[in-house]
């Protein structure tokens, strides 16, 4: 599939796309005889994590150790999922920070319903 389905399909912009393939993020997409790239099904798979990964705030820097990683073979899926589960004890930690937001945020609001009355 060419770009911009990839990009449809994995939910990154084409722009997005384009970086991560020229910083060395992803693994190598092949060209059709019209020099265009032409996305398999790993590579959406592959973009696909990506996007999450973003999403969920892990460092570019993260990211590319953990491409890096990848690249260089299943021997290093340990240290890869030392990167997940790191980054899974952060998401962890977040989402109790936001909790405590929310409370707090409830807590002010309810101040100023009083306030209203």
């Amino acid at each position: 599939m060419r770009i911009a389905e990839a990009a449809s399909r994995s939910g990154l912009g084409i722009d997005t796309i384009r970086y991560y393939e020229k910083s060395g993020i992803l693994p190598e997409i092949r060209r059709g005889t019209d020099k265009q790239r032409r996305f398999s099904v790993e590579n959406i798979e592959w973009l696909t994590l990506l996007y999450w990964l973003r999403e969920t705030g892990m460092p570019m820097k993260t990211m590319h150790r953990f491409a890096t990683l990848y690249h260089t073979g299943d021997h290093t899926i340990p240290l890869r999922k030392e990167i997940l589960l790191e980054h899974s004890e952060h998401l962890k930690k977040r989402r109790t920070d936001l909790d405590h937001c929310e409370k707090m945020l409830a807590y002010k609001l309810s101040i100023y319903k009083d306030y209203e009355k």
